[in-house]
């Protein structure tokens, strides 16, 4: 079954404060959700921009920077990883995620790179 990544974005600035209090059983419901439809494979938050580092490297320069690499309005706050049948099926599931009217949701399918590699081999043979 294909995977699909549900990256969670919200506002640097946090909920709303009337949403705040009771976002966490939502979101605790929302993950029980996930699970009791047999597609949560992983998911986790993550902590605020302020205790991020961004690695780079330029002209062979190892370059380390405290917090985001990009000023932004919304941050990377957490992810759910689901099997689903198709991205239809994975779409339904992030348009309930509890912060959907405030922040975004981006859902990717997962590369397959064993199945890229198959065919990879089997152009080459061709």
């Amino acid at each position: 079954m294909p995977q699909y990544m549900l990256l969670i974005y919200a506002p640097v600035d946090g909920p709303p404060p009337e949403q705040a209090a009771p976002e966490t059983s939502a979101w605790m419901q929302y993950t029980q959700d996930l699970q009791d439809a047999g597609v949560l494979v992983h998911g986790a938050g993550l902590q605020g921009v302020d205790a991020a580092t961004t690695v780079r490297v330029r002209d062979d320069e190892t370059q380390i920077i405290d917090g985001p690499f990009a000023e932004t309005k919304e941050f990377l706050a957490g992810y759910y990883l689901l099997d689903c049948a198709d991205l239809d099926a994975a779409l339904a599931h992030a348009a309930r995620i509890p912060n959907v009217h405030y922040g975004s949701t981006e859902v990717r399918p997962v590369l397959d790179v064993g199945a890229a590699n198959e065919e990879e081999q089997a152009r080459a043979q061709a």
